[in-house]
């Protein structure tokens, strides 16, 4: 089995180099691997850390984004380069763990989506107050898209490649964090296994975080809107088309 790990980056010089070390220092014997590093071309020149780190190192990639930048599409570009069987992908400020990777990889031999979660039994966040507003905003996803899954924009998580790339990217992989509980949605429409992990997201040591508290609380909610439009047309479309062909095998 081979893993791909992907990994989108902005202004994380600091962290990146130590956090591949760590990756590959985690990531389980019997697994190949890969990791791929997308850059929205960071000023403080990110890219060129991984290179002179890894050049020699075949297994560690760069792409380069110069051009209709931002986290879900750098994450899209990841996977659309990724060659392994199982997709990992992961933030790049150590928030989230690479102490992590065995166990998700362990588990997603059974499940199709294996989700770090903050929120079930033995989840954590290094900030309390960062832990309750996302708690509160999850519970109001979980309210509007009637989903039991508890964290829907953790954004740590591993998928097959093959379930990974049968889901309408063009629907899921535009704007920032959202993209996560969009993933969750269409994955969860096709029937597909998820299952939830308990994580500890840490508090970023380095660099600065690229969050902006309310610009993201209200594009996250027009974004949630929208995929519950999405989903009561869909939902009414299907309704006419059983409806439809009920009264055409009646008459």
């Amino acid at each position: 089995m081979k893993a791909s790990v992907v990994l989108p980056t902005y202004n994380e010089a600091s962290n990146i180099v130590n956090l591949i070390r760590s990756i590959i220092g985690n990531l389980p014997a019997d697994w190949e691997h890969e990791i791929i590093v997308v850059d929205d071309n960071s000023p403080d020149g990110t890219c060129q850390a991984v290179k002179e780190a890894f050049g020699e190192n075949p297994a560690v990639s760069t792409i380069l984004r110069t051009e209709d930048r931002g986290l879900a599409k750098s994450i899209r570009a990841g996977i659309e380069r990724a060659t392994g069987d199982q997709i990992l992908v992961m933030d790049t400020d150590f928030t989230h763990d690479p102490l992590e990777i065995p166990k998700m990889l362990h588990v997603s031999k059974v499940y199709d989506i294996v989700s770090g979660s903050r929120f079930c039994p033995g989840g954590k966040m290094g900030s309390y107050r960062h832990y309750l507003c996302s708690l509160v905003y999850n519970w109001f996803v979980r309210w509007t898209l009637r989903t039991q899954i508890q964290d829907n924009l953790g954004g740590f998580f591993t998928m097959s490649r093959q379930c990974l790339l049968s889901l309408p990217f063009d629907r899921i992989f535009f704007g920032y964090g959202d993209y996560y509980f969009r993933l969750l949605h269409y994955a969860q429409r096709r029937g597909m296994s998820i299952i939830e992990t308990p994580s500890f997201y840490h508090t970023r040591q380095k660099g600065n975080s690229k969050s902006q508290f309310w610009k993201l609380f209200f594009n996250y909610t027009a974004a949630l809107f929208r995929l519950k439009a999405a989903a009561r047309r869909e939902e009414g479309q299907r309704e006419a088309g059983w409806q439809h062909l009920v009264k055409s095998k009646r008459s």
